[in-house]
């Protein structure tokens, strides 16, 4: 799930939200909608800005290099420094300052440990990556309040380990914000979760949440297209807290 490059200009960006309004009674597509949820969350702040984060005591930094993505995770321990890079001549990892050597299996699990970090953190924005296919199901209600929901999964090509998994995203009727988001996946035993995002806040221009992870309660069967209904009803338990500390938002070199 490798981010691409937006090119919204600020009268593009202006332009697109106008048709939006003007086109209120006609129905959107599932593009239109995700586009107005990356104008909405950040647009081309997205592309130009560095960020820096600290998620479960690790720190990671978004940076983008001579017009290229490069993802970090920082690990610090007692005695040394983990610096995991993913960027577009694929993942290494240091300790220290020297390059460690890996096996491609274990290569391959760590880049995706600190994509699927970066991703969720960048939501909407990776919504638009080109292995992503997108399907409006129409709209819903949760907790009386309306949204478009969508089903989103990948093609083989250019989409991660985990391409056969699916998600589902509920975008707010009137913000296009996506407010919950849920996954089906299958490697370790597979499983459902279902995120419901709180503490938004712009930093620089880009929004960012938090989000209270849920499971299906232990011996509950859950039809997962109708997960919403479920949570609606109170029937999934919480599992953790995924929580963003001192975020950090400046403009690239």
């Amino acid at each position: 799930m490798k981010s691409i490059k937006l090119c919204f200009g600020v009268v593009g960006l202006l332009l697109f939200c106008s048709c939006i309004k003007k086109g209120a009674g006609t129905p959107l597509t599932a593009q239109q909608v995700v586009d107005s949820s990356i104008v909405n969350s950040g647009g081309d702040q997205y592309v130009n800005h560095d960020v820096t984060y600290i998620f479960r005591d690790r720190t990671y930094i978004s940076e983008n290099v001579e017009g290229k993505k490069v993802l970090k995770r920082i690990t610090n321990t007692d005695s040394i420094v983990i610096t995991d890079v993913l960027g577009p001549n694929g993942f290494t990892r240091f300790f220290n300052d020297s390059l460690m050597t890996l096996p491609d299996t274990l290569a391959n699990s760590y880049a995706n440990a600190v994509n699927s970090v970066h991703y969720f953190s960048r939501l909407p924005f990776g919504l638009n990556d080109v292995a992503v296919r997108k399907e409006l199901l129409g709209n819903t209600e949760i907790l009386g309040k309306p949204y478009y929901k969508m089903k989103v999964t990948f093609s083989q090509q250019n989409g991660g380990k985990d391409f056969e998994d699916i998600y589902l995203y509920w975008f707010g009727k009137k913000d296009f914000k996506p407010q919950y988001l849920a996954y089906k996946f299958y490697t370790n035993g597979g499983g459902i979760r279902f995120r419901e995002a709180f503490n938004e806040r712009y930093v620089n221009g880009i929004r960012f949440v938090d989000y209270r992870n849920f499971k299906p309660k232990k011996g509950r069967l859950v039809d997962f297209m109708k997960i919403d209904s479920v949570y609606s009803l109170g029937e999934l338990e919480l599992l953790s807290m995924i929580e963003l500390k001192n975020l950090a938002v400046k403009p690239s070199p």
